[in-house]
């Protein structure tokens, strides 16, 4: 029996941690859209827009960089 070793690329993580940003920062953007800060810039809703942004980005890295079956 031989077993194979495969090398799973660093940037399949950095893409599972942008995602899992990305989804923690969007659920709390929607919560802000409803419940929004004192803030100054509040109107704007970065949190959301930033959450979106992540999630993307992290399922593209994910997406790209999985480790493919024989």
């Amino acid at each position: 029996m031989s077993e194979e070793h495969r090398i799973i690329p660093v940037w399949f993580f950095v893409g599972v941690i942008l995602l899992i940003y990305g989804i923690l920062i969007l659920a709390t953007g929607i919560y802000e859209f409803r419940n929004p800060p004192p803030t100054v810039l509040s109107n704007l809703h970065p949190a959301l827009w930033w959450g979106v942004l992540l999630t993307i980005l992290g399922g593209m890295f994910v997406y790209i960089h999985m480790p493919k079956k024989p």
